[in-house]
């Protein structure tokens, strides 16, 4: 908590909030192969379609949530990217065609952007790493809830589109639990129950620092493993290691819920240990258990492999958030957890694609050896950003360039 009480009411509608931003990602997972394929006969890896219109609107939602979020109102903008979402998720519902889900997905995707750059936004500059981390920890939940609803709805010859028509009714009551407590969300910069005026740096001069786009490399390897796992883990199973299809479903749903356990867990710990050396931790506990999906040494490995993976991979996420705003101060924090959102929203709408179509060409056993030498990319960009100075010369004299609080 940084120099103010803890609104906890606040709290609690964020991470109720982000247990629905979870929920999609982990429900495509499930539904994707074999039926929302088979219901407009499309390919395995035609799902790519829908990732890049989806991350083409998280990019662009995420990459000026930190300017909006200096400006305007943060409870009616957070309200405002949940009935959008909502709007989106009502219409896969109904969708006749691909194409209509696709179009729809930079809507979803715009909606889903503003709730997670700005919530990111806030947390950062005003609570600490242990709430963060639960924050996150929210989204796995979601994640994990998700998969179990849906395969239950499926095991009951119920329809996968009942999946999208929950979401939108969630995002409704998220959107209003947001605009109904919207006097409660603060400006970004509160020092002591009362606003100050502080400089925000420009677009320009926050790109113009070279950690900056090593921290945008990171956390689009970051998200595009974390959604490219969930997404394609059950096919490999199911379609290439033979596992029965709800036993595969239900081991994706176990590879989110460590992730959520790892967030819980990591919340408690995290400002007991250094960042620095928690994150390495993190980051040799899911190389090992990317090895082991790799190896599959036995037949019940894979959810074995999925648990540690996740469960160490899981934390890194709400930790290097945290730290890039200490790292970059006030003044270029907002903009820079703005673009890794963004970037990460890249990694998202572009690897599990990627993924897909080395599968398809390659085989599916070629996507966990693709996991696995992005993670070890990972983790090397990482000990490049924690040795790198937060200035470069040009970028420290253009901070001038900052735009004044209206």
């Amino acid at each position: 908590m940084r120099g103010r009480k803890v609104d906890y009411t606040a709290v609690l509608i964020a991470y109720f909030s982000f247990i629905v931003l979870g929920m999609p990602g982990a429900l495509l997972g499930i539904v994707w192969s074999p039926h929302i394929r088979d219901s407009f006969a499309l390919e395995l890896d035609a799902v790519a379609t829908l990732y890049i219109t989806l991350n083409v609107g998280y990019f662009v939602a995420s990459f000026i949530s930190g300017r909006l979020f200096s400006r305007l109102n943060i409870g009616l903008l957070l309200a405002g990217g949940c009935i959008l979402a909502a709007l989106a998720f009502a219409g896969y519902a109904i969708a006749p065609a691909w194409f209509v889900i696709v179009v729809l997905g930079f809507v979803a995707g715009f909606g889903g952007g503003i709730l997670d750059g700005g919530m990111n936004i806030y947390f950062a500059a005003h609570f600490d790493s242990r709430l963060m981390n639960w924050l996150h920890a929210c989204f796995g939940i979601g994640s994990t809830i998700a998969p179990f609803i849906i395969t239950i709805v499926l095991a009951n010859e119920g329809s996968w589109r009942a999946g999208y028509w929950m979401i939108a009714g969630l995002y409704v009551l998220v959107a209003a639990l947001f605009y109904i407590t919207r006097a409660r969300w603060l400006p970004l910069n509160i020092h002591h129950e009362q606003a100050t005026a502080a400089p925000h740096a420009s677009v320009r001069a926050t790109l113009r620092l070279p950690i900056v786009w090593v921290g945008i490399g990171i956390f689009a390897l970051f998200a595009g493993l974390e959604a490219s796992t969930g997404q394609w883990s059950k096919s490999i199973f199911f379609e290439s290691r033979g596992v029965a299809e709800a036993v595969a479903s239900n081991w994706v749903a176990f590879y989110w819920l460590s992730f959520t356990i790892g967030r819980i867990v990591f919340g408690f710990i995290v400002t007991r240990i250094e960042a620095g050396r928690l994150i390495r931790i993190c980051m040799a506990g899911a190389l090992a258990g990317m090895a082991l999906l790799v190896w599959n040494p036995f037949p019940e490995s894979g959810v074995v492999a999925l648990a540690l993976f996740g469960f160490m991979f899981g934390p890194i996420f709400a930790i290097l958030v945290t730290a890039t705003q200490e790292r970059m101060g006030s003044l270029h924090a907002a903009n820079a957890i703005g673009f890794q959102v963004a970037a990460a929203t890249v990694g998202v709408g572009l690897l599990p694609g990627v993924l897909g179509v080395a599968g398809v060409n390659f085989g599916l056993e070629s996507i966990t050896v693709a996991l696995l030498a992005l993670v070890i990319v990972m983790a090397v960009l990482y000990e490049l950003w924690r040795r790198m100075p937060v200035r470069s010369s040009a970028a420290y004299q253009s901070v001038m360039q900052f735009d004044p609080p209206k």
